[in-house]
Formats: C-alpha cells, structure tokens, sequence
C-alpha cells in the first residue's frame, strides 16, 4: 500500500530522501520554503550576468555523488560535466605560495620539495587515510546510529586500531610531518569539521584522501547542478516539489505525527522526515514531544558560521586560481576566535573561490565571479559595517598577492551573507553554517537521533545528525533515514494485513 510521505526542507538530505523514499512506491512531497532547491546550495542569478552558488564550491568524494546516481541507474554526466582542477587550489603564506596539483605523482614532488623524505610520508598517510576512507565511507557512516551494537561487526571491529577513533587528528598529522606548511596543509580540510584538529579524531584524515587523492572537481554551471541533477532523479521516482512552502507547525497525538500545517493548511501524511534545522524543527512540537531539550542544543559544539561575499568584478584577475587559501596568518589564532573567545578574528584566514576562472558562464566575458568565505564563530552580530571591515581586509590581500590593486574600484556586484542571514533563511541554530562538530563526543550514536523517541513517524535528517556536515554526508544522511521509514512503512503495512 502506498504510504504518504513529506520531506521539510530540499537541502541535499532532503533531495536524497525524497529519491530513496520514492523509490520504494511511498508518495512522497518535499516541501521547501524558498523558491528553489537546495539549501545552503541555492544558486542565484543578477541582471547582469552572473552566477553565484550560495554555498558548497568543494567538490570532493566524487564516488559519494556518483554512487547517488548508479541506485537510480544513471550517472553525474547525464546531468553535468564534471572538470578535474589542476591545481586543485593554492594556499597562501606569509612567504611562499604552495599549489596543490592534480596528479598524486606531482602532489608527491611538491611534499618532498617542502621536506626530504615527506614524499615517502604521504605515501603512508595516504594509505592508512584510503583505508579509513573504504571502511568509514561504506561501513561506519552508513549507520543509522540508534545504538553502539551497530558498530559491533568483524570488519569494523578489526578495523578499531586502524581507524584512529582515540587519536586527535594534529597529533595524527605531527607524526607524518615537520614541516609547518605542510601540517597547516593537511589539518585545514578539518576545519570545517567544527573543531580545532586539536579535537578532531584521527579518523578524518579520510578527508584527504577524498579530496587530494580522489581529487578536486567542479561541476560545469556551478554547484547548483548536483542540486538540479539530484532533483531531476527523486521526480522520476514520483517525488514532488512544492516551493514557497513554510512548515508552521507540527500536530501529534497518541505518539504519532497526524498533520502538518504548511502554509496555513493542514495536510495529513503517514510519516515526516525533517531536512530542516533540527533544532528549529522541534519548536515546531510541544515541549514534551521533543527529542532534546534548549539546554541540550546550548550545550553542543556547533562548526563555524562564516562571513560570505559574492563579487561581480568587472577585469580579469591574473594570478588567482579557481580555489585559493589565504593563510597568511596563525590557523590556531583564527580558530579560537571560533571556539574559543567566540568573536571577530583579529587576523582572520579566509577563501576565495573564481569559478570564472574554469567557467565562462557564470560571469560576463573579460569578469571575475568571486565567492569570499571567513569562518566565523555561531551567535555573533554581523552588522554591515563590520562586514565592510573584513571585506576590505580581503581585498586588501587579494590586491596583493595578485599584483591588481584596482579590483575595490572594479566592483559592479556586491552582496553578504553572514550569521544572521544564516538564522532567517535557514533557521540556523545560532547561524551555524555547517551543522555539528564532528568531535570524538558528537559522533556516530552520540549525535542527535535520527528518530524521535516519542513519536514513532517522526525522522531527521541532514548536516545536525548522522553522519554529520558537508554534501556527501548529507547526502547518505538522506538514504539512511529513507531507509528507515520505508522500513517503518513496510512494517505498518504488514501489520495492517
């Protein structure tokens, strides 16, 4: 018997429910607040001729992606073109400047440059980070988490030692490596984990491996084409999209979800999987009804918020790749203004990403498009003034390190978003942009649960539960808790019969 099914949020968990729920003959509707898909990854167009994603620019795991596709019997090029980068991005120092290649071979060249004998040392860094890369990616983060008994399998517990669980992830790195750059090097794909790599398990060292070994990719027309791809499969299966469409509240009795009110309607439906905020997702239930209390949620260690600016430039800007880290100043001084003090960093590090330098869709000819990302503590004010200071400390360096000093005069497109745009649009607990931080005490069963406790047709999913934040997590987020209603669905049926 088909079951009917609604989806909070088009976020990348909420597409790739929608796909796997359908899948299974459940009719399904994904309800989305703003206008199009995608979340975080939304995509927005001016009037004269740029492209901006919102959001994610990192394609990295590109398997995770591609193994979305293969359950729907399709591929990522049926949807778009996918360019390997080369360099995959560059970093930049107070005294030189280190591009990472796209071939290994090269990778392993540039290491052994920087320190004799690190090219030998990222072979076994390499090695030991693919493994917990095969085992973590396809048995540990494919859990649903409910209890430890999960974890309790030949191969995973063969693997315990391996995978580094007890490690911190900077001492991990000091063992491999001496040479300051390329600790910064390594440690920086953590950091928006949420957590210094002081505090960050040894296990995510898989992050390097999915990225500086599987590579760096973009895929053509910008970001948002995953997001469109990924929506395209979950309609085949029969799932429907209803944009403008605000979730207000949650009804429930006898430990059951028995309406939604959306829009000022109320809708019945046989289960919900929530890909909106956690957190705001529950304010939506009485008190008694939810899974975690507010002192709970005071009580986590959120990943960053950031600064963001979009920047249409009117001139070629020579000397700046598709992806670039300016870390000219301490990692440690940056972090803890995020976790530690909680404020404005006084020396900040921060992202450029050029997607015109790779595609000349997303600006007009002889134009930059220019995405600037500062992670930020969560809770803070934004106002547009303070924007304004760091923004010019960006350009300031990007005029800089490229030799351009008249990029400021060239601006012909300028927009922020920061914490507080994070909260409105989003409903972001205290304006985090990336969802829970993956420490040793927020992973796996010890993340916010999939299920609510006291409502049997209630799940969550997406980047504030299993198996935590960036694309290719949500989007397994989403084929877990599929799975689980679908299950659930199933069970219903065979008891109603």
């Amino acid at each position: 018997m088909k079951k009917k099914i609604a989806i909070i949020g088009s976020g990348f968990s909420g597409i790739s429910a929608a796909a796997y729920a359908a899948k299974a003959g459940n009719e399904v509707h994904v309800f989305e607040k703003h206008d199009q898909p995608g979340g975080r990854a939304r995509q927005f167009s001016t009037d004269n001729g740029y492209v901006f994603d919102m959001g994610p620019s990192w394609y990295w795991m590109p398997d995770i992606m591609e193994s979305f596709f293969a359950d729907f019997d399709a591929k990522t090029s049926d949807y778009f073109e996918l360019v390997s980068l080369n360099p995959q991005f560059e970093m930049i120092f107070k005294e030189e400047n280190i591009s990472i290649p796209e071939s290994y071979g090269d990778l392993k060249k540039l290491f052994e440059s920087l320190e004799p004998g690190a090219g030998k040392q990222l072979d076994k860094f390499m090695d030991s980070a693919r493994f917990k890369y095969e085992v973590g990616m396809q048995d540990f983060v494919s859990k649903p988490c409910h209890n430890w008994w999960e974890f309790v399998s030949p191969k995973i517990a063969g693997s315990a030692i391996k995978l580094d669980l007890l490690s911190n992830f900077r001492s991990y790195v000091s063992k491999y490596f001496k040479n300051p750059k390329l600790r910064t090097l390594m440690e920086f794909p953590v950091i928006f984990l949420g957590a210094s790599p002081k505090n960050i398990p040894a296990l995510y060292s898989l992050m390097n491996f999915g990225g500086y070994a599987l590579g760096t990719w973009y895929p053509m027309g910008g970001f948002h084409q995953l997001v469109q791809g990924m929506k395209d499969v979950a309609e085949k299966q029969g799932a429907t999209f209803h944009f403008n469409h605000t979730l207000e509240k949650i009804n429930t009795k006898d430990g059951k979800v028995t309406s939604l009110i959306i829009n000022g309607e109320t809708q019945i439906f046989d289960a919900v999987i929530a890909s909106s905020d956690y957190h705001h997702t529950e304010t939506l239930l009485s008190e008694d009804k939810r899974n975690y209390t507010e002192t709970y949620w005071k009580e986590r260690t959120f990943a960053p918020s950031c600064l963001i600016y979009y920047l249409g430039i009117n001139m070629k800007i020579p000397n700046l790749k598709h992806h670039t880290l300016f870390f000219e100043n301490d990692l440690d001084a940056h972090i803890d203004s995020i976790y530690g003090d909680k404020k404005w960093p006084e020396k900040p590090l921060f992202y450029v990403c050029a997607p015109s330098k790779t595609d000349s869709t997303v600006a007009p000819k002889n134009c930059e498009n220019l995405f600037l990302l500062m992670p930020l503590a969560t809770g803070i004010s934004d106002d547009e003034a303070t924007r304004e200071i760091y923004l010019k400390e960006m350009l300031t360096r990007i005029e800089t390190h490229t030799g351009m000093n008249d990029i400021c005069s060239n601006i012909e497109y300028k927009k922020s978003y920061c914490v507080s745009d994070f909260i409105h649009d989003y409903n972001a607990y205290q304006g985090n942009a990336y969802g829970l931080a993956n420490t040793l005490s927020q992973t796996a069963v010890l993340k916010p649960k999939i299920r609510n406790k006291k409502i049997t047709n209630l799940f969550y999913t997406g980047q504030l539960t299993v198996p935590g934040p960036g694309v290719p997590p949500s989007i397994i987020s989403g084929k877990i808790v599929a799975k689980e209603v679908n299950n659930l669905m199933k069970q219903t049926y065979e008891k109603a019969v």
